[in-house]
């Protein structure tokens, strides 16, 4: 017969599994969480639809683009299928890599086929659906008509539906259509000699367009930058040049600051054009650019340079817009019994 001792030598080998059944040994095991590496991987056309992007197809897929700047998996994708239709016309030969990471969209520096003439280009690669966030963007679409990928108007009745409906369709169509809003205003403001990179190809997702910087980096953004007084000056003044052919343009920016103007050698670009609106057809027009104003004479205040934004927006507004349009009296009157329109800080 064992004795106590007999069984202390032993009891701390137990297994709790010896003294259970067959069917409590299968309960326990159906309760552990099946380890990660046995998850099977996902596909890429299963990366693809959690990117929102289309299966891989021939025409979704570059043929031998295989670009050295690649990131990780996801990231790679949408590279891919966003910029691999340059490389497959030779607008670019590579991809080297991210200069700007923004709540819409990421840009990428290419190097450029050999037709372009220059070394670089700048890609820009919509964010896919999951990932953009985009605040108060009915402020910037009211009034706004729906473009197809080929920049045409999408007259179909149920395309305005299903974007009020927020169905899937409805995004792809909102998504599209702001791309294609974006790339015909650097079309427009370029042609007509604004401080626009030059627009030079869209595809489904993406713009490839001028790049400015070197090498080694990217230009920064302005509000990187400090300037002494007279070169401030100097830029101030053109910058408010390109805001005045906007408007002859019918264009307003949407938020122009120096965060959205990238500065090189004594040169700057305007950039960031998506949220853009027309002040025909937009009743917040006014309001959303005196904001850009504002912003803007703000960062050069800092500089030195001594402006009025509230007399410099009413003046350029005059000059180049005059009367306000039926709908922006419409919001005007209700601004004066309500406030602030929504949206518009």
């Amino acid at each position: 017969m064992s004795s106590m001792n007999d069984l202390s030598e032993w009891s701390g080998d137990f297994d709790d599994d010896a003294v259970l059944t067959v069917k409590q040994r299968q309960r326990r095991q159906d309760r552990r969480v099946p380890s990660r590496q046995h998850r099977p991987k996902k596909t890429e056309n299963e990366l693809r639809a959690d990117l929102g992007l289309a299966p891989t197809t021939v025409e979704t897929t570059a043929t031998g683009f295989n670009p050295t700047y690649q990131g990780k998996k996801h990231e790679r994708i949408w590279i891919l299928s966003g910029l691999g239709e340059f490389y497959d016309h030779n607008l670019i030969t590579d991809v080297l890599r991210p200069v700007k990471a923004g709540k819409e969209a990421t840009v990428y520096c290419c190097a450029a086929g050999p037709s372009q003439g220059v070394p670089w280009l700048a890609g820009k690669v919509y964010r896919p659906r999951m990932f953009r966030q985009l605040r108060n963007d009915k402020v910037y679409r009211e009034g706004r008509i729906i473009l197809d990928a080929d920049g045409k108007l999408v007259k179909d009745e149920g395309a305005a539906h299903a974007i009020a409906t927020g169905t899937a369709f409805g995004r792809d169509l909102l998504h599209t259509s702001w791309l294609s809003h974006e790339y015909q205003t650097l079309e427009t403001l370029h042609a007509a000699g604004a401080l626009a990179p030059r627009p030079v190809a869209r595809g489904p997702n993406a713009i490839l367009m001028e790049y400015l910087g070197d090498a080694e980096s990217p230009a920064p953004t302005l509000n990187q930058v400090s300037l002494d007084r007279n070169e401030a000056r100097a830029l101030f003044d053109a910058l408010m040049q390109s805001v005045a052919i906007m408007l002859a343009n019918n264009l307003v920016h949407g938020d122009l600051s120096a965060f959205n103007v990238l500065y090189w050698e004594g040169e700057v670009r305007i950039i960031d054009f998506p949220q853009a609106v027309n002040v025909k057809n937009n009743p917040h027009a006014r309001r959303i650019f005196e904001r850009d104003i504002e912003r803007l004479c703000g960062y050069f205040a800092r500089q030195g340079v001594d402006t009025d934004a509230r007399r410099l927006a009413s003046d350029l507004w005059r000059a180049h817009v005059s009367q306000p349009t039926p709908a922006e009296r419409v919001v005007e009157d209700r601004r004066l019994h309500l406030g602030p329109a929504d949206g518009i800080a």
